[in-house]
């Protein structure tokens, strides 16, 4: 890595810990989610060209292969640089796949799935997640549409992962449970929003509080959700980006 990208990265980590996220440019290029946006039409019910098929404000996909762009997009070396400055070079578990991937479309009717909340980051044995003071993952946000602030961008308390140790605990809880705990822990935040253009990735803390929200536009919008597996759960001993919120 050269000597401007690493000073790039570290002023980025000084981000992340103030603000909870840092906005990653262009990890692929453009044109690879593209064609990861192409493949995604393929495996949905509406059609790109017909808004009369776009029936619902949210229709949910996967990558669960990795194959192809959605591979290139997952190991993509700008975004394994900026993972290690975050959670350090053996602080993160590199995936395979891109996993969810919700598509938000414009409708008239709220989609009942924008709440303010923390991605459910503790596996249970039981095959369920919950949230913890203790969490297992990062949260990966990649645009694989261009997203401007009416393209129902992803909602972010900044800041808001200060909050959250106060308001969790060891013991793991449901994340629906957790949702009115931790929107009123952060509810005094100011807001930023998860705009972009293909490519794109935001990198966030596991207590960033977030949210989704109604698409205004006449595009849909294609986003995936990556959960990225630490080495070891979170805590006061952790990597110094990710742990200076117990201090």
């Amino acid at each position: 890595m050269s000597r401007e990208r690493w000073r790039s990265y570290l002023s980025a980590v000084d981000s992340f810990i103030r603000d909870g996220f840092i906005k990653v440019p262009a990890v692929v290029p453009r044109e690879v989610a593209d064609e990861a946006r192409a493949r995604l039409w393929e495996r949905i019910e509406p059609v790109p060209d017909d808004p009369s098929t776009w029936t619902q404000p949210v229709v949910w996909t996967a990558d669960l292969t990795g194959e192809g762009p959605f591979g290139q997009i997952i190991t993509s070396k700008v975004l394994a640089q900026a993972l290690d400055a975050v959670a350090g070079p053996e602080g993160w578990v590199p995936g395979g796949a891109l996993g969810n991937i919700p598509v938000r479309f414009p409708h008239a009717e709220a989609s009942n799935d924008d709440g303010w909340h923390i991605d459910a980051s503790v596996p249970l044995q039981d095959g369920r997640w919950a949230v913890s003071v203790r969490p297992h993952t990062l949260l990966l946000l990649v645009l694989l549409s261009d997203v401007g602030p009416e393209d129902a961008p992803t909602r972010i308390r900044v800041g808001s992962h200060h909050d959250l140790p106060q308001v969790l605990s060891e013991e793991p809880m449901d994340p629906f449970a957790a949702g009115p705990l931790v929107d009123t822990a952060t509810s005094g935040r100011p807001l930023a929003y998860a705009t972009g253009e293909p490519g794109d990735a935001y990198i966030c803390h596991p207590f960033l509080v977030h949210a989704a929200q109604r698409n205004l536009t006449g595009r849909p919008r294609f986003m995936a959700q990556v959960p990225i597996f630490l080495a070891e759960p979170l805590g006061p001993g952790g990597p110094p980006a990710l742990a200076t919120v117990y201090s």
